[in-house]
């Protein structure tokens, strides 16, 4: 049975992942052209598609790699390294995506780093890079003893989540920032909640319900990976019992 309610709470985050990237691909594309890489606005859209499918959805699938119950139970290795790799692709996403909005303001003369989105934004993926280096040092190479894994293990933890909450506190922050400036100057006031803002807010909540179910897998759940001495309990899981 617990088996069973892991994988249905699996099915459900990949859906509202999935569902997070969709909606902003489409309130880009519906509400703002379209892309482009050309340092334009519609180089701009690229900024949130690619933060959120890097810094949240992406992130948040490799922070999950050692809840899944098939982690439990042979080599460790090959679930570090997939950890690890799903975490540097969520980092290369992330990267790019700060790239669009650097270049995009650039190319119209716009400050850098102004607003609390951004300081946000460049907090979370500063920590992330931080993070994902530590881990790497320490967790994936063989050379760091089990005392020193052990001492910075709870510390790992505790980044990793934080780092997802503060992506998902700049996403939110961000919808509502694209929404004052695209809504402004236009024949509908924010106020109104015109089609955009509606939808707009939707995903922001969308990315809300996302990140509170995978930060309750990650920390309040029972789908964690055993610590040594608990052969019996991991092993009456993997076959569904409770």
């Amino acid at each position: 049975m617990a088996v069973r309610w892991f994988y249905l709470a699996v099915l459900a985050l990949s859906s509202l992942g999935l569902m997070c990237i969709l909606f902003t691909i489409y309130w880009m594309r519906y509400w703002h052209d379209g892309f482009a890489w050309d340092g334009t606005m519609l180089m701009f859209n690229c900024h949130p598609v690619l933060m959120v499918t890097g810094m949240v959805v992406l992130y948040s699938a490799a922070s999950l790699v050692y809840r899944l119950p098939q982690s439990w139970v042979g080599p460790k290795l090959p679930w570090k390294i997939g950890h690890a790799a799903m975490h540097l692709m969520a980092f290369i996403l992330t990267v790019l995506g700060l790239f669009a909005v650097f270049k995009f303001h650039n190319h119209s003369k716009i400050p850098h780093l102004y607003s609390l989105h951004s300081w946000l934004g460049i907090t979370a993926v500063f920590l992330f890079a931080c993070q994902w280096l530590l881990g790497f040092v320490v967790f994936l190479l063989p050379w760091a003893s089990l005392q020193l894994r052990s001492l910075l293990k709870p510390f790992h933890v505790f980044f990793g989540a934080s780092i997802l909450s503060l992506a998902i506190a700049s996403v939110v922050s961000g919808i509502n920032e694209k929404l004052f400036f695209s809504l402004k100057n236009g024949t509908s006031l924010y106020s109104n909640l015109p089609g955009e803002a509606d939808f707009a807010n939707s995903t922001g909540m969308l990315v809300v319900v996302f990140g509170l179910l995978v930060l309750y897998i990650l920390l309040a759940s029972p789908w964690k990976r055993p610590e040594l001495g608990m052969q019996a309990e991991r092993q009456a899981l993997l076959r569904g019992g409770e």
